[in-house]
């Protein structure tokens, strides 16, 4: 089976190789500082490790969701202009144009291998809240990637639902790679309530998915995470998975 390496930078974004195929999830390429959405403002504390010109060519950008500025900002949206393929949600490729393609969930399109072959890519769903808070923070996608020869992964976007990760694992359970989007993240918008998964909630998701291995994104650079570093892997040690966590620090890669 051929690897899989990701390499994090930051925030949600990570530069993917599987099985030859190169991929950009969320591109986050913004300094730090306040970004306004609607009336209110998201703040990131970090900066980006890489810019754009850094990465090298890809074969597509898998965008969870276009409508926070914290999953695709200024630097991301110019970014997409280059990339050959953009997968995200319909609302988000209807408002992007350019090669931004809605993936429904469900439905999948084949890259092609370098050397033969296909990666075949899923959208699943993802729910960026409590039930029946979607009105408030539009829809979001996550991804399942598999194909011969290469790790069966699952990259989550920003849901914080263990029922839709209930609903993913019935259909492509056992994983190899996890990819989960933590953080528990809240915004005045909900109150509360976790916009992404919490680090137990994140454990728990690991166990559902009866994944090998997980990488998180997304729980670290902006002020709007209420859990961190410092949560994850006590988390997944209290759940008897710290052997399967993988907690990069941003610019590191990993091959799995």
């Amino acid at each position: 089976m051929s690897s899989l390496s990701v390499r994090y930078l930051g925030g949600p974004t990570a530069v993917m190789e599987i099985g030859g195929v190169r991929l950009v999830v969320d591109p986050t390429f913004d300094a730090a500082g306040d970004y306004p959405i609607g009336d209110r403002k998201l703040t990131k504390t970090a900066g980006a490790v890489l810019g754009p010109d850094g990465i090298g060519p890809v074969d597509a950008v898998l965008l969870s969701h276009d409508q926070h500025p914290d999953n695709l900002d200024r630097g991301g949206r110019a970014y997409l202009a280059g990339v050959p393929l953009t997968l995200t949600t319909e609302t988000a490729a209807g408002r992007l144009g350019g090669t931004a393609r809605a993936l429904p969930n469900w439905e999948h399109v084949e890259l092609p291998r370098p050397g033969g072959g296909v990666l075949r890519v899923t959208g699943v769903p993802a729910q960026h809240g409590p039930d029946g808070t979607e009105h408030l923070t539009g829809p979001v996608t996550g991804f399942v990637l598999s194909g011969d020869g290469v790790p069966a992964t699952y990259v989550s976007g920003d849901n914080a639902s263990l029922d839709v990760v209930r609903a993913i694992a019935g259909r492509f359970a056992p994983f190899d790679v996890a990819v989960l989007f933590m953080g528990a993240a809240r915004t005045p918008l909900i109150g509360d309530a976790d916009l992404t998964l919490g680090s137990e909630a994140a454990a728990e998701a690991a166990g559902i998915l009866r994944t090998a291995q997980v990488v998180p994104l997304h729980f670290e650079g902006w002020a709007h995470f209420t859990q961190g570093r410092d949560t994850i892997a006590p988390a997944f040690a209290k759940a008897g998975l710290a052997d399967r966590l993988h907690l990069l620090d941003p610019g590191e890669a990993i091959a799995l």
